[in-house]
């Protein structure tokens, strides 16, 4: 196989409780990536539409997730990238772990699968590195691995994919601003207090064993943020509104996105979903604030190769 075309999801990390350890994968939203050999023995990137981003191999988080791939394999193989990029730069669902994830995972493929797809975690954060500052993995394990995924530890790296709901839809809402994750993470304050530990650990212990026992009220009672959200969402317009919008028309729980500015609603069952949905819709409108909305599943395979 000479050549490769993906489709890289979307991907919610934090909710709430989890800060850099938790996130999921979207259905429906993502990048499309064509990854192709080349004679030359050169990385490139040759193309990208939907969005301005660098076709220099080292100022782009697909290139240099790549880059990291090839040096740990000290392979010579040239490869050309392609990205449709259809997850806006900064929306906080996941734009550079869909292409540090759609690079390394089509090479790898185009390669004979040197690496099982938990070994491309650690060249995927290279490029959330490069992004962000940090290597995290919560948005490209779910991207990689498909539905919710835990880091367990940073050092070593050792990441659990955890069940998920049937009912479980993810509405997102994205106000068309742009917020680097560099900015959005220089704001959080780096000495947490005790008693706000405690409650945090003990909410994201709480989701886990929601999912496990699929029990949806103690999810939506989990999805409490006491040190990120009381400062991120300042960052975003009119975040208590929405946060009240959501909770008044029975979402389980609403946070914010990543870093933002998206936020999220996850809801129990279509018909919650699209009522949420709607009021978010009238609410925005009407505040004359530009936004995109995404109603999905949770996308249970991840990465995936499309024709």
């Amino acid at each position: 196989m000479d050549r490769i075309k993906l489709f890289a999801p979307a991907t919610v990390a934090n909710l709430s409780c989890g800060f850099d350890v938790l996130g999921c994968c979207l259905d429906g939203v993502g990048d499309e990536m064509i990854i192709s050999k080349n004679s030359e023995q050169k990385l490139r990137i040759t193309k990208i539409t939907g969005q301005d981003l660098p076709l220099e191999v080292n100022a782009n988080v697909a290139g240099v997730s790549a880059k990291a791939l090839l040096a740990e394999l000290d392979e010579k193989q040239g490869f050309d990238i392609e990205i449709k990029k259809n997850i806006k730069a900064g929306s906080g669902i996941g734009s550079s772990a869909a292409s540090a994830t759609g690079a390394v995972f089509g090479i790898n493929k185009l390669l004979g699968e040197p690496f099982t797809t938990n070994e491309l975690i650690k060249f995927a954060m290279e490029g959330e590195r490069l992004a962000s500052g940090n290597a995290h993995a919560d948005n490209v394990a779910p991207a990689l691995l498909g539905g919710f995924s835990l880091v367990k530890s940073y050092e070593p790296l050792e990441i659990l994919s955890l069940p998920s709901l049937p009912e479980l839809r993810m509405l997102i809402l994205h106000p068309l601003i742009e917020l680097k994750t560099k900015d959005s993470r220089s704001i959080i304050k780096q000495n947490v207090e005790l008693k706000k530990a405690i409650s945090q650990w003990g909410n994201l212990a709480a989701l886990v064993s929601a999912l496990y026992t699929q029990d949806y009220n103690l999810l939506g009672r989990s999805l409490k943020d006491e040190i990120i959200e009381p400062v991120r969402s300042i960052l975003i317009p009119y975040f208590d509104d929405l946060k009240a919008l959501a909770s008044a028309n029975g979402a389980l729980g609403f946070g914010i996105s990543g870093s933002g500015p998206s936020v999220f609603a996850l809801c129990k069952g279509d018909s919650v979903a699209e009522k949420v949905k709607a009021e978010f819709q009238e609410f925005y409108q009407d505040k004359n604030i530009d936004f995109d909305l995404h109603l999905s599943k949770i996308n249970s395979e991840g990465i995936k190769i499309i024709n």
